[in-house]
C-alpha cells in the first residue's frame, strides 16, 4: 500500500533548481534570493508486502509486440520552420517556444496559425496576455484568417482544457504557459507548482486526442525558460528564439526533438508584416561587406547542420596603454588569446604592443573552432595594413604548434562558398584528399589552396 506525505521544498524561479532548504543563491544558476517554498507531494511505498499484483501489475511488451504506428506531420507551408521541425508538426506532439519578451514568438505562432487556417486544419489559439481585441489587431498585421482558427482569451487552465476536449482541435497554441492556472491549490499562475502542472495536463490531452500543441514559455535573465527544468523534460520539442539588435534577424534554435534532429536552425527577419522566413542565411549575414578593406575575412561555419558564410573582422591598433585590450564579439574570447599567443609564438609577431578587436559580424555565436584559420588571418591582415582577396574563403582549426588541422562537412562548405561566388578557398591539407572530385570538375575555375600550418 502507498502511503502519502506532504513536505515542504524549496524551488529556484529562475532555473528550477530543488532544494530541501532555502538558500541565499542558487548553486545552479547563481541567482540571489530567487527561493520560494512550494509544497510537494511524495508517494513511498510503507509496506511492499501487502501489494495486490493481480491488479497493479503492468504488462511488459517486447518490440516485436508493439505495432508502430505511422508518423503523420502536418506542413505549414512555412519552409525554414517545417525543416526545423524535421519535415512540418507531428499529431499529437507537445512543443515549447522560449525566447526574450517581443522577439516573435506570438507573432510567429500566429503566421503559422494563418498558415494552417489556410489548409483548412482547425485550430484553438488561447492568449492570457492579451484580450481578444488586441489579438485581431496583431493578427491583422499578419494577414487575413479563415474561420477554422478560434480564439481565447482566458487564463482558466481548467476551462481551457474543457474547450479543448469538447472542440477538439487539430492543433492548439498556448500564449503563455506562465499565464495559466489550474484550480489544484491557491497557487497563483506563474508559480513552480502551476507551471508543471498545466504543462503535464496539456501533454495528456495532447498524447489522448492526438492534438498537437505549442506553448510559449518566458525566459529568465539566463535565457532559459521560467520554472521548473522538468517543463524541458515534459515536451517533445524545445525551440529558442534569439535575436541580432542590429540586422532584426530571428534566429529559431531547436535544442530539442524528439522527431528529428536537435541540432537545427530557422532565420527569420521582422518586418511590419511579421517573420520573414530566410532561406540563404550567408547572403543575409555577408550583406553590406566592404570591399579593399583590411581585416575583414570570410569564413563558413556549420551552424546545426547547415552552412553558413559570414566575415570576421579585426582591428588592430596600437595600444596606448601598459596592457593591451583584446576583446572578441561572436567567439570565446579565451580562444581569441589563444590564437594571438600562437601568432607570436610561431610567427614572431609582437601583438603584445596592440590592442585587437574582433567581430564576427552577423549577431551569431560561434562555437565551430573552423573559425580559428580567419580570425589569424583578420589579425595579419590589419596588423600588416594589407587587404586580402575579396573572392577567398579561410577555414581550418589551427592548433597550438600552429598547424592547421582538419575540419568536418568540407563539401558543405565549398558548396556553399562556390553557390555565392567564392573562386580560392583556403583550406587544411588533411581535408584535400577528402574533397568531392565530381564537384571540382563542374567547377574548374575554383582554386583548392592547401595549409599546412600558420608559418608558410
Amino acid at each position: 500500500m502507498s502511503k502519502k506525505s506532504n513536505k515542504t521544498v524549496f524551488y529556484c524561479k529562475e532555473c528550477g533548481f530543488e532544494s530541501a532548504k532555502w538558500l541565499g543563491q542558487c548553486p545552479s544558476c547563481g541567482s540571489w534570493n530567487s527561493f520560494v517554498e512550494e509544497e510537494k507531494v511524495n508517494t513511498t511505498i510503507s509496506n511492499s508486502i501487502g501489494i495486490n499484483i493481480s491488479t497493479n501489475a503492468i504488462e511488459a511488451k517486447s518490440l516485436s509486440d508493439i505495432e508502430e504506428a505511422k508518423e503523420e506531420r502536418i506542413l505549414t507551408s512555412i519552409s525554414e520552420f517545417d525543416n526545423l521541425l524535421g519535415g512540418g508538426i507531428v499529431r499529437g506532439s507537445l512543443s515549447l517556444i522560449g525566447g526574450a519578451p517581443g522577439i516573435g514568438k506570438s507573432t510567429l505562432l500566429l503566421q503559422i496559425v494563418r498558415a494552417l487556417g489556410d489548409k483548412g486544419i482547425s485550430v484553438l489559439y488561447v492568449s492570457g496576455e492579451e484580450s481578444l481585441n488586441q489579438i485581431k489587431i496583431r493578427a491583422n498585421r499578419v494577414g487575413k484568417f479563415s474561420d477554422s482558427v478560434k480564439f481565447i482569451s482566458d487564463t482558466n487552465m481548467d476551462a481551457i482544457l474543457a474547450t479543448v476536449v469538447k472542440t477538439k482541435p487539430e492543433v492548439l497554441i498556448i500564449d503563455s504557459i506562465q499565464t495559466m492556472a489550474l484550480n489544484i491549490d491557491d497557487k497563483v499562475p506563474g508559480s513552480i507548482t502551476q507551471v508543471r502542472s498545466c504543462t503535464q495536463a496539456i501533454f495528456r490531452i495532447c498524447k489522448e486526442y492526438n492534438i498537437s500543441a505549442f506553448i510559449v514559455g518566458h525566459i529568465t535573465k539566463e535565457g532559459t525558460v521560467a520554472g521548473p527544468k522538468l517543463l524541458e523534460h515534459i515536451v517533445d520539442v524545445v525551440l529558442y528564439f534569439e535575436d541580432d539588435q542590429l540586422k532584426n534577424l530571428r534566429i529559431l534554435r531547436c535544442i530539442k526533438n524528439r522527431f528529428g534532429s536537435s541540432d537545427t536552425l530557422a532565420v527569420f527577419e521582422m518586418t511590419g508584416d511579421g517573420l520573414r522566413e530566410i532561406k540563404n542565411p550567408s547572403e543575409i549575414f555577408l550583406e553590406g561587406r566592404p570591399s579593399n578593406a583590411t581585416g575583414c575575412v570570410v569564413t563558413c561555419i556549420i551552424e546545426s547542420g547547415r552552412p553558413i558564410l559570414l566575415e570576421v573582422q579585426a582591428l588592430v591598433t596600437k595600444s596606448a596603454f601598459g596592457i593591451a585590450r583584446r576583446t572578441i564579439n561572436g567567439a570565446d574570447s579565451n580562444r581569441l588569446n589563444l590564437l594571438i599567443a600562437i601568432v607570436e609564438k610561431r610567427m614572431n609577431i609582437p601583438l603584445y604592443q596592440f590592442d585587437i578587436y574582433v567581430n564576427i559580424t552577423g549577431g551569431l555565436k560561434i562555437k565551430d573552432t573552423s573559425i580559428d584559420l580567419a580570425i589569424i588571418m583578420a589579425i595579419l591582415s590589419s596588423y600588416k595594413n594589407v587587404a586580402l582577396r575579396s573572392d577567398c574563403i579561410y577555414c581550418g582549426e589551427v592548433g597550438l604548434s600552429g598547424e592547421v588541422r582538419g575540419i568536418i562537412n568540407i563539401n558543405l562548405r565549398l558548396k556553399e562558398a562556390i553557390k555565392l561566388g567564392y573562386k580560392k578557398i583556403f583550406l587544411p591539407k588533411t581535408n584535400v584528399d577528402s574533397i568531392d572530385e565530381t564537384m571540382l570538375k563542374k567547377y574548374k575555375d575554383i582554386e583548392i589552396k592547401a595549409i599546412e600550418d600558420v608559418m608558410n
